[in-house]
């Protein structure tokens, strides 16, 4: 399915509506297009009503949360819901502030079909304690799965725990995604440019194959861009690169393991 998928998304370039934070904007966008798909960065609430129905897919990332964003979310998020368009939650340090926390868990109510965060962030999302440090994760993948399953079940979605060794799950089915490089986590805004990937493989897919799909497509360009590379600035360039070159036939390599629960 992951081949099929990768193949679909290219052929039909899936607008994908990205409200995301300052710092992911340029790579995620760049992302979006390495990977096949056409990214669009509108984020003003005034255009949310008439903006939404013309995309295949929305992405949300709380990472510079504001009230005027949050309020574009809301809409987007409301548009998307009404229209049938599957959207996609990342949120980034949801734990830091009251504020923020409330964002996340009322967002998370209105039911994503994916929900993609480091281990850190998914526990503390389900109510578990967690050792995150803003963005980053201080907690292990293999901690989070639980939690990815309880979420999973409560909230009808796909939930997608990243970190060395990806964790992917509806509830019912598993799996796990390797590859990657240790360079990854020192190119900013990395993860949340992977959330607005999700968006593109969920414009043309089910939820859970479009999840599995992105993490697979990530890990692979992330071990050929590796091969390149000299540190992370150079490894950014080969990075997306390899997006674009990456075959559907390699991404199925990526995963490790499927399973009933």
């Amino acid at each position: 399915m992951t081949q099929t998928l990768l193949k679909d998304m290219r052929a039909k370039a899936p607008l994908v509506h990205c409200i995301t934070n300052y710092v992911a904007m340029n790579i995620a966008a760049n992302v979006v297009l390495a990977a096949g798909a056409s990214p669009a960065m509108v984020h003003a609430p005034e255009e949310m009503e008439a903006f939404t129905p013309l995309s295949g897919a929305v992405t949300v990332n709380i990472g510079t949360l504001s009230a005027q964003w949050l309020e574009s979310m809301r809409v987007a998020v409301r548009v998307a819901n009404a229209h049938g368009i599957p959207w996609v939650l990342d949120p980034v340090a949801h734990f830091i502030s009251g504020f923020r926390k409330q964002a996340a868990q009322d967002l998370l109510g209105m039911r994503p079909a994916i929900l993609r965060g480091n281990a850190s962030e998914i526990m503390t999302l389900a109510g578990e304690a967690g050792a995150g440090k803003g963005a980053d994760s201080g907690d292990a993948v293999a901690d989070a799965e639980g939690a990815a399953k309880a979420l999973a079940r409560e909230y009808g979605c796909v939930v997608a725990v990243t970190g060395p060794e990806d964790f992917v799950t509806d509830g019912a089915r598993m799996a796990r995604v390797a590859g990657g490089s240790a360079l990854m986590p020192q190119v900013t805004a990395l993860g949340c440019s992977q959330t607005a990937l999700m968006g593109a493989y969920a414009a043309v897919g089910p939820a859970f194959d479009a999840a599995l799909s992105a993490l697979a497509h990530f890990k692979v360009a992330g071990t050929q861009a590796a091969a390149r590379a000299e540190g992370p600035g150079s490894f950014q360039v080969h990075f997306l690169d390899a997006l674009a070159s990456v075959e559907p036939s390699q991404l199925e390599a990526a995963i490790m393991e499927v399973a009933l629960s």
